[in-house]
């Protein structure tokens, strides 16, 4: 397919129609040229990534397409509650490709001390939503801010499954901010296979027996009969399948100011039932 005229740096807002021009396109390319096609095209471009293999075949992609000043920002979310061994990771990209990462953490938080003295304890057990808002959400949404960022590339694949089944190659999210999903067609399968041709570093907890890695407290080992490449991840949540970046951010936002509203204090495990029943029923 030819690919149609588009501006070098394309004009936002998009419309429904330019935007499905652009996926009729890029449906068409392998990873490498959606990336190429991004670089040239979408403004304001930054990748945002925990590390997950996908992020980081992206990431070894864009080190063969152009040189370090002229690659997208990575953008790291330090929800404070990652594995040592992610920590570690992060500081072997970055030497291996010659990539500064950026780093955001939850607000006027440095450790985990921090975040407990604000938020309390276990704030994951107590408000799971409010949970993802504080350590992913909101210093994502201020990294954007402060970086100007209009475009990001994300490590999504549709064979994920869950919300990400029916994954387009750009899609717009409910802030406007476009979302670029370069090996959204690619299998775990073909992941692997390009980690392990190109030596593409990768979190050593994947030779422990996890599949896929997030915070140390809601990521296990998969088990017998585990099925799916994200199995154990948020271990007993059922139907959870994304930790907030790719969440409805309004809705989110919402629920946050309910809470701050009730002021009630998260760790206050005296009305943790009576409260989690209040903002069950102010999502229906």
């Amino acid at each position: 397919m030819a690919e149609p005229a588009f501006e070098k740096s394309l004009q936002l807002p998009l419309s429904s129609e330019k935007l499905a021009t652009i996926n009729d396109y890029l449906r068409t390319l392998d990873p490498q040229l959606i990336l190429s096609w991004a670089i040239e095209h979408l403004p304001g471009l930054y990748q945002t990534t925990a590390f997950g293999l996908t992020g980081l075949v992206a990431i070894d992609m864009l080190s063969k397409l152009a040189p370090p000043e002229s690659r997208p920002t990575l953008i790291f979310i330090d929800t404070l509650y990652h594995f040592p061994e992610t920590y570690e990771l992060v500081g072997v990209v970055e030497k291996r490709y010659g990539v500064k990462v950026r780093v955001f953490k939850p607000d006027d938080c440095e450790t985990v001390e921090d975040f407990e003295k604000k938020w309390g304890e276990k704030l994951w057990e107590q408000y799971e939503d409010i949970y993802d808002y504080a350590v992913k959400v909101e210093p994502g949404r201020r990294a954007y801010k402060e970086l100007k960022v209009q475009s990001v590339i994300t490590g999504r694949r549709a064979s994920q499954g869950g919300e990400r089944a029916l994954l387009q190659p750009l899609e717009v999210d409910s802030t406007g901010l476009l979302k670029l999903n370069p090996l959204f067609a690619w299998t775990f399968s073909q992941v692997d296979q390009y980690i392990k041709e190109n030596n593409v570093p990768r979190n050593k907890l994947l030779d422990r027996g996890y599949r896929s890695v997030g915070d140390w407290h809601s990521t296990c080992k998969s088990g017998e009969g585990d099925v799916g490449e994200r199995a154990g991840r948020w271990a007993g949540k059922q139907g959870k399948t994304e930790c907030g970046l790719h969440k409805d951010y309004s809705e989110m936002q919402r629920k946050v100011k309910e809470l701050e509203t009730m002021k009630v204090e998260p760790q206050d495990a005296q009305h943790r039932g009576q409260n989690e029943g209040k903002l069950a029923q102010s999502s229906t």
